[in-house]
């Protein structure tokens, strides 16, 4: 450290500026593979000399830059220095209020760097700039060495969420290309205290299905709804089973090695301790030819316990193979179950099709009612029309008397005025006939005139009295051909409402079909999910049957190897019976021998008594599985029982609105007037 120190001091003076004097301070006697500037003011150019020394510098491990003040461009550089640096596992750039350079160039470090692990960003409010974050997010979805990271209090919206929300789904599609690595350590974001809100929330909630390597989100103080953290703990949850899961996955692979690996090497080791004590018999019965009819009724004996415990293991063989057949049962059980619920499903939805067949029958029927009424109305339209006719007829009628009284008063005045010539002809003959009389006369025309101009007078009265009489019941006609006139036109527009009432139903009814139709489709969807699921389900119960023949295999080669083992053993008996003469002197050692075979036997034994203990497990496994596919297929069919319910449900309400429709026709045809003028049949 004291060359860091030294190398620091040159490049400050290399740069025409003097080494600050507690970083001096801090360096000379740090703790081995870690420096603390916590605190510390850095200036610009103490960050590009240390960029520089930590692009080559192989000593530390732990970087704090924690509360150091730092400016833009000191962040940058030093996070340039870091970017080639294959050492630094752990860096701290706690408190330095870090602004759009200085995001951008975190995101170039987490794209650049291979070796750092943990990573503190705390109180830097890198969320205020949104461009640079997701620069950010979008260098950490392509990082695949980080493990730890903090960004509480920085400010992240729920925008920034999204991004990071997408950072972790990328980040979760590499790290299954390394899974074994990943499962070991997962990646630990910390997002306390920031402003994600439920937007935010819920897009991170949708990343952590395609991330697997993620066992612990902090979102305390982001005004998270409590669902939203329930599921974001619940795929945590997920998360750490299946890192457990595959943690004890391999550790059983591996003892499961080790126990192969050991049982091949005692093998190996058996087969040359039975070569040599097959060497030493033979040169031992090359020496002696002397054997013991006792020791051979032992070695019989012995001989039939061994054969006893094979037959043992014949019969759990036999029953392993009955487990296995009661498996298959209840796989084949479980396919007869599918059939059943997939032809319930056909005679629901046949049932279904029969059920929209006569719903469309009924809006015929009702559309045909409807189409009655309105030929009605068209009927009563005619004779209101025929009546207007009648009225029309009459008006003209009426016109024809007032024509004709017209010109009867024109008649009268013209026969006045004759009678008026004639009068004045006669007075200007009396004229001339008699002036001497003519006061008389006189005083008599006058007479006349007054009566004759009081007679017109009285005569025009008349006249003008029957003429007003005529106009006036002429006006009230046409008023009344007026009235009715505007009480068909009113009919025959209620009529056309009532029409365009109905059309409109019979859309409404069409809508509700086609939605009902498109309900329909949603279940059918349903249900192909539901077969797809099914068929999955039998791909694995046909996966679990191929393991099991697997071991099936597995168990049968132990079987030849325990039959090629009892040919051996029956080889050696008969060489033994043959060479009984031979051996019998030294019958007490091959007695030693053969007791040191059986403790071999013994040991054998008890592997096959661990196989088969592994052979229950496997079979205790399949068990689980088939009954977790059980319960899968249990939930299916609660949804498809639920699903039947909504359709008999919305079945029953659109019964409902029908009845309530035809009942709401019927009285408005019932108190509308165009039932009062509906003509008798």
């Amino acid at each position: 450290m004291e060359e860091f120190r030294h190398c620091y001091s040159r490049l400050c003076r290399e740069s025409g500026a003097e080494p600050q004097d507690t970083v001096l301070q801090k360096l000379q006697e740090p703790p081995r593979g870690r420096l603390d500037l916590a605190t510390q003011s850095l200036t610009v150019d103490t960050c590009r000399a240390l960029g520089k020394l930590l692009q080559k510098e192989a000593l530390l491990t732990e970087l704090i830059l924690s509360d150091c003040m730092l400016s833009e461009e000191g962040a940058t550089l030093l996070l340039q220095g870091l970017c080639a640096n294959t050492i630094v596992r752990f860096l701290d750039l706690k408190g330095n209020n870090l602004q759009a350079a200085g995001t951008e160039a975190l995101g170039r470090l987490l794209r650049q760097n291979k070796s750092i692990q943990s990573l503190t960003l705390e109180w830097n409010n890198l969320g205020m700039w949104e461009d640079a974050f997701a620069t950010f997010c979008g260098a950490l979805a392509g990082n695949g060495t980080l493990r730890q990271l903090d960004l509480r209090n920085n400010q992240i919206s729920h925008k920034g969420a999204e991004e990071l929300a997408l950072a972790l789904t990328c980040n979760a599609s590499l790290q299954q290309l390394g899974a074994l690595r990943l499962l070991t350590a997962g990646f630990l974001p910390d997002l306390r205290w920031n402003n994600i809100g439920l937007l935010g929330g819920r897009a991170l909630v949708n990343s952590l299905p395609r991330n697997r390597a993620l066992w612990r989100l902090e979102l305390a103080g982001n005004n998270v709804p409590g669902d939203v953290l329930r599921a974001v703990e619940q795929a945590m949850d997920r998360n750490r089973e299946r890192q457990t899961t595959s943690r004890e996955n391999q550790a059983r692979t591996h003892v499961l090695s080790k126990e192969v690996q050991h049982l091949q090497e005692e093998k190996s080791r058996q087969f040359l301790d039975l070569m040599e004590t097959i060497d030493k018999q033979r040169k031992e019965m090359a020496r002696s030819g002397r054997a013991s009819a006792a020791r051979v009724e032992q070695l019989q004996e012995a001989l039939n316990e061994r054969r006893s415990v094979i037959n043992a293991l014949k019969a759990k063989l036999q029953m392993a193979e009955a487990a296995r057949a009661l498996s298959e049962q209840k796989a084949q059980s479980l396919g007869e179950l599918l059939a059943a619920a997939e032809q319930e499903q056909q005679s629901l939805a046949q049932r279904q099709a029969k059920e929209h067949r006569l719903e469309r029958q009924e809006a015929a029927e009702r559309e045909s009612k409807l189409l009655r009424d309105l030929s009605a109305a068209n009927e009563k339209n005619l004779l209101l029309r025929n009546q207007v006719d009648e009225l029309e007829r009459k008006v003209r009628s009426r016109q024809e008397q007032l024509f004709l009284a017209r010109r009867e008063l024109s008649s009268a005045a013209a026969e006045l005025k004759m009678r008026a010539s004639q009068a004045e002809e006669r007075l200007e003959l009396e004229k001339k006939r008699s002036r001497q009389s003519l006061e008389d006369l006189e005083q008599l025309r006058a007479k006349e005139v007054e009566h004759m101009t009081r007679h017109l007078e009285e005569s025009e009265r008349a006249m003008q009295e029957r003429v007003q009489s005529l106009e006036a019941s002429r006006l009230s006609l046409e008023e009344e051909l007026s009235r009715v006139k505007a009480a068909a036109l009113s009919e025959r527009g209620q009529a056309e409402e009532e029409l365009i009432k109905a059309k409109n139903q019979v859309r409404l009814e069409e809508q509700r079909l086609a939605h009902l139709e498109e309900k329909l489709r949603l279940l059918a969807q349903a249900r192909d999910e539901a077969q797809s699921a099914c068929l999955q389900q039998r791909q694995t119960v046909a996966d679990a049957q191929a393991r099991a023949s697997q071991l099936g295999l597995q168990v049968e080669g132990l079987r030849r190897h325990l039959e090629e083992l009892q040919q051996e053993l029956s080889s050696k008996d008969q060489e033994k019976v043959a060479e009984v003469s031979r051996v019998r002197v030294e019958l007490q050692e091959r007695n030693g021998r053969l007791q040191a075979e059986l403790a071999a036997q013994e040991a054998l034994r008890e592997k096959v008594a661990a196989l088969e203990r592994r052979l229950k497990v496997i079979a205790s496994d399949h068990r689980e599985a088939l009954l977790d596919r059980e319960s899968e297929n249990a939930s299916l069919r609660e949804k498809l029982r639920l699903k039947e319910a909504e359709i008999a449900r919305i079945r029953e309400e659109e019964v409902q609105r029908a009845s309530f429709l035809q009942n709401a026709v019927l009285a408005y045809v019932q108190g509308s007037p165009l039932r009062a003028l509906r003509p008798q049949k």
